[in-house]
């Protein structure tokens, strides 16, 4: 680090060489808090976190065995170490509590006066945090895997919901209802739904990862619907390939926009995580390939930007992708 503070001062070094050897540094020295616990109110295995985006001060979790808790998260003993105790629960003796595994726990973006939970009991319900009594509830034909609201969406209040069925159906919080199903015989996804992510850029895009190795981008305002099928392979885009891209090659369990909503994140079964350029679809970078026991997974940008396949004439220097990754294992054998 010295090195880069003296060729910084004397002007030798680009600025962004030392942020992101900064960057590096912090992220590879990340580890498990000592001093703050969480306050253990769930049976089994928890499924799914979220923290509102108000105050950062409240979480929900949702667990295997269909129970839902609200933790506090500040230290108001003002102690060192502490723990983070559960604020209210819905508990198995809860009349509304879900039947089996809540998958998924989101905050209103808006407020934290509500929330929502969706679970393998086919439901999506709407909950009022004060009361914790459901406001709402969807009931569905298929057990539901994932379920999304729009963090800045302002003209509409609908909910993206994924599930067993190929189709992704959005529910409608001002009236009450399913509006309105993504499902295109031709562009649309073949398995079931695992995930899926509104766009935090613009407010009518959302993306869907499927088992079928697919990964979506769709407009909501159109017919049509998809705007784009992610492929991994960056080919020539046309209708007749385009019906055969795939992201990964196995199922696509998880995503996730960037905050500025440039890039989307997914992670597939075949032990691959891919950064993708939201606007045009491009793969940018393959970050990860795992070892059976990787330790430490860290994406920071790169000090230096790739060098072009030599018979890639048109890829230019705006279109590289300026990240990395940087990934350890405990393992002798390379990943």
């Amino acid at each position: 680090m010295l090195g880069f503070l003296l060729a910084r001062q004397a002007g030798l070094d680009d600025p962004l060489r030392l942020r992101r050897a900064e960057s590096t540094q912090r992220v590879l020295g990340l580890e498990l808090n000592k001093d703050r616990d969480v306050e253990r109110i769930h049976g089994s295995g928890v499924n799914t976190l979220d923290i509102e985006p108000i105050e950062a001060r409240y979480m929900l979790s949702g667990g295997s065995d269909g129970v839902i808790v609200l933790y506090d998260l500040e230290n108001s003993s003002r102690q060192p170490y502490y723990t983070c105790k559960a604020v209210c629960s819905v508990g198995r003796n809860h009349p509304d509590v879900h039947k089996y595994s809540v998958e998924t726990v989101q905050w209103y973006p808006h407020d934290t006066g509500m929330f929502t939970s969706s679970s393998f009991d086919k439901t999506l319900k709407v909950w009022d945090t004060n009361t914790l009594q459901t406001a709402d509830v969807f009931n569905f034909e298929e057990t539901v895997y994932s379920h999304h609201m729009s963090p800045v969406a302002t003209k509409h209040c609908l909910v993206a919901v994924g599930t067993r069925g190929p189709k992704v159906q959005l529910c409608d919080l001002k009236s009450g209802s399913c509006s309105h199903i993504l499902q295109v015989i031709f562009a649309g996804h073949r398995q079931e739904i695992m995930a899926v992510s509104w766009s935090p850029r613009c407010e009518y895009v959302l993306a869907t990862a499927s088992a079928d190795s697919r990964v979506k981008l769709w407009d909501v305002r159109r017919a049509s619907g998809c705007l784009i099928t992610l492929d991994q392979h960056n080919g020539k885009k046309s209708q007749a390939v385009e019906s055969a891209n795939t992201a990964h090659n196995g199922k696509v369990n998880g995503l996730c926009f960037t905050s500025d909503g440039l890039h989307l994140l997914t992670v597939g079964t075949d032990n691959r995580m891919r950064l993708w350029n939201s606007s045009n679809g491009e793969n940018t970078l393959e970050l990860y390939s795992g070892s059976r026991d990787c330790n430490i997974l860290a994406w920071v940008p790169s000090l230096s930007e790739p060098v072009p396949d030599d018979d890639d004439e048109t890829t230019t220097k705006s279109q590289l992708n300026p990240a990395f990754e940087d990934a350890w294992s405990s393992s002798d054998e390379e990943g």
